[in-house]
């Protein structure tokens, strides 16, 4: 399970919204073994007044920010990141610095899914790989 959210100009990540969501589905199910037909993405468009950022990064510049359970190993997470990097720059144009990710992981017993707590439901893949 993860629950992404993608910050970006409001322009940018409409024009490439589905680029976006396939680059970061692909790494996910790629990498942390996701279920294919699972998918959790918010798109947050912000105007440029509201996305205050440094001037090295471009009009395509993107924050994403995926939610993940805790339980993954470092090995794991680093080769979901760089997965990410390279299918967000193949697939959507995001060059590398225009890219920052963030994972934030949570104990599986703070979730709660489909009214069950998450350190008892019975997920179809492996968190702690």
């Amino acid at each position: 399970m993860g629950h992404v959210k993608i910050y970006g100009h409001t322009e940018f990540i409409t024009a490439r919204r589905q680029q976006i969501s396939d680059a970061i589905h692909r790494a996910s199910v790629q990498e942390l073994g996701l279920p294919e037909g699972k998918r959790y993405h918010r798109f947050i468009g912000l105007d440029s007044a509201d996305f205050i950022h440094p001037d090295d990064r471009s009009a395509a510049y993107v924050i994403v920010e995926i939610h993940l359970m805790s339980g993954r190993t470092d090995k794991t997470l680093r080769a979901y990141l760089l997965a990410l990097q390279a299918a967000l720059e193949d697939y959507a144009g995001v060059a590398p610095n225009d890219l920052e990710v963030i994972l934030l992981e949570t104990p599986p017993a703070r979730w709660s899914i489909r009214g069950v707590i998450g350190d008892e439901l019975q997920l179809p893949y492996e968190v702690n790989r």
